[in-house]
This record gives C-alpha cells, sequence and structure tokens, in this order.
C-alpha cells in the first residue's frame, strides 16, 4: 500500500500535464477554502464534523486510487463515487443551519459606517431604558443590527421607524402591550420594528434555567452579528448575547459602557474605556469562564452556546 502511495504521488508531481507549479497553486487554495471553512465552523458541531468528513474523504480516496487500482477492486471503484455523493448530501442536511447563518452573514452585509456619536446615544438610550426595565421586573428583547441585515425579521414584525428614546422602549415592553412579547430591532439608530419573533437557539448545550427571551437572544446573535439586550422578566436580571455567548448579571450602572464597548470594537472605532478582565474561577465548571465587569458588584457570568 505504502508503494502504490508512492508510485501515485510520483506520477502525479512529475506527470507531464501538470506543473509542479499548477500543483502547489491548486493545492494552496484548497488549504485556504479548508481553513476558511474549519475557521467558520469553529466551536461548533459542523467542525468536527466536516473534520470527520474530510478523514473519511482522504481515506477512501486513498483505498480506492491506491489499492483498488493495484489489486483490480472494481466493485469498490464503481461504488466510490455514489458514496461520496451521498456523503455531500448528508452534509447538506446536517450543516443547514451552518449553512443558511453563513449565506444570511454574506447576503445580509452592510457597508455603511457608524460614528461614534451615533454609538454613544444608542447604548446611553438602552441602558437608560434598561435600568428602568429591570428595576421593574419588566421583561424586555432589545436586538441592534450591526452588519448582517435584520430586514426579513421587521418584515414579520410591527414597522415603526421611530427615534430611539428610553419612553419609547418602556412603552413597548409595558406588561399588557401587544408588542411587549416579543423583539425589538434597532436600526441605524432608531427603532426598525417591535414584535419581532425572534430564532430560538437549540436546547443542546444550553442552561436549562434560561428563559425564552435569553434562548431567543441566543439564537438571534448566532444567525446573524446583532448585539441583542435582554432584561428578565423573573428577576430583572440584564443580559447581553452576542455572537453565542450570554453575558450575564450585568450591572445597569455598566451596561451604557459595556454595549458600547461592544459595538464601538466591532466597528473597529477607538474606545477608551478598558477591557473586563476574564477570569477562571476554581469553583466554576471546567472551562467555564467569568468576565468581571469593573465597578460591578459581582461578575458576569458568560455562557458559551455551541452554534448547533
Amino acid at each position: 500500500m505504502i508503494q502504490g502511495l508512492f508510485d501515485y504521488l510520483r506520477n502525479l508531481l512529475y506527470s507531464e500535464a501538470y506543473s509542479p507549479w499548477t500543483i502547489a497553486v491548486e493545492m494552496l487554495m484548497i488549504g485556504l477554502v479548508v481553513y476558511a471553512v474549519l475557521r467558520f465552523l469553529h466551536g461548533t458541531r459542523g467542525a468536527n464534523l466536516l473534520q470527520g468528513l474530510i478523514i473519511l474523504l482522504v481515506v477512501g480516496f486513498l483505498v480506492v486510487r491506491v489499492l483498488a487500482d493495484r489489486f483490480g477492486l472494481v466493485r469498490i471503484k464503481d461504488l466510490y463515487e455514489p458514496f461520496v455523493w451521498t456523503v455531500l448530501l448528508t452534509t447538506l442536511v446536517v450543516f443547514q443551519p451552518e449553512l443558511r447563518r453563513g449565506l444570511m452573514r454574506i447576503g445580509g452585509t452592510s457597508w455603511r459606517r457608524v460614528s461614534r456619536s451615533e454609538i454613544d446615544q444608542v447604548a446611553r438610550t438602552i441602558a437608560v431604558a434598561c435600568r428602568q426595565l429591570a428595576k421593574n421586573k419588566i421583561g424586555a428583547l432589545i436586538a441592534i443590527e450591526r452588519d448582517v441585515g435584520l430586514g426579513g425579521l421587521t418584515d414579520q414584525g410591527i414597522k415603526l421607524d421611530a427615534r430611539l428614546t428610553p419612553e419609547l422602549l418602556n412603552t413597548i415592553f409595558w406588561p399588557g402591550s401587544a408588542l411587549h412579547d416579543m423583539g425589538i430591532i434597532i436600526q441605524h439608530g432608531r427603532v426598525a420594528a417591535a414584535g419581532c419573533p425572534f430564532p430560538m437557539a437549540e436546547a443542546e448545550g444550553l442552561d436549562s434555567s434560561l428563559g425564552s427571551r435569553h434562548r431567543a437572544a441566543i439564537g438571534l446573535s448566532l444567525d446573524s452579528d446583532a448585539l441583542v439586550v435582554v432584561v428578565s422578566e423573573e428577576t430583572g436580571i440584564i443580559s447581553i448575547a452576542d455572537h453565542g455567548r450570554l453575558l450575564r448579571h450585568i450591572p445597569a450602572d455598566n451596561l451604557h459602557r459595556l454595549i458600547r464597548r461592544h459595538l464601538a470594537r466591532f466597528r473597529g472605532a477607538a474606545e477608551p474605556d478598558a477591557e473586563p478582565v476574564a477570569i477562571t474561577l476554581a469553583d466554576e465548571k471546567p472551562g467555564a469562564s467569568v468576565e468581571r465587569i469593573p465597578g460591578g458588584d459581582r461578575p458576569a457570568e458568560t455562557t458559551g452556546v455551541s452554534a448547533s
């Protein structure tokens, strides 16, 4: 088998049909594509599945090209192509959430630049409103659009296109309001729509104590790059979901600074505030991390979620 592999590589490298430079460029392009896909799927169930798929295809290729040709295993060669197509179709089904998420990010990318003053105004307004909502234990779900457009979700809600104010946010989420159970979407510093249904994160890997608002916040942060702020109706705890990670127990006094830091860092703007220190506590579960917010009474628990 090893001798057959060497013969195959020798024929490939010294073939008159391909020059060594052509082979090197092709292998480099393939490697870059595989690296980009693995980086996109890093931390998800798709990453492990893709690695297993690559190993399976490489082993199958060696078996067919080396052993089957050397020992005349015709049936294996005939079955190899249908097997590969079956694996690819199965992969499309299994990778459906990741593929949908990637296409949404590619198709919904916006190139509009956001000024620091607009970021500060959005962060300050949401912080003021959430402080009042948390004090009264009124649930809230607020999504701030970034590069990936959320037009599909705004079409499912009630379009407002209203100026963002603390009074408007408190009115929308007031108990008994027709729109208080769903989420609102902020686009370009304005309330684009209310009563928007957010995609729910799958239960796998989630804390069982999380309610529907927190699951919706995580689900939207996985399907897009939106920054989602959540106020718990039961406890009044403020949380932030960003790229599938839920930052909990945020002090109301630090919410403005934290939102501004997340948005400014994402947009590439300078942010004078110091970064919080990420530490690992001895009594936490293995791999669990706690992000300590400057000036907070307690650490903000960071819950990692698989993008499955």
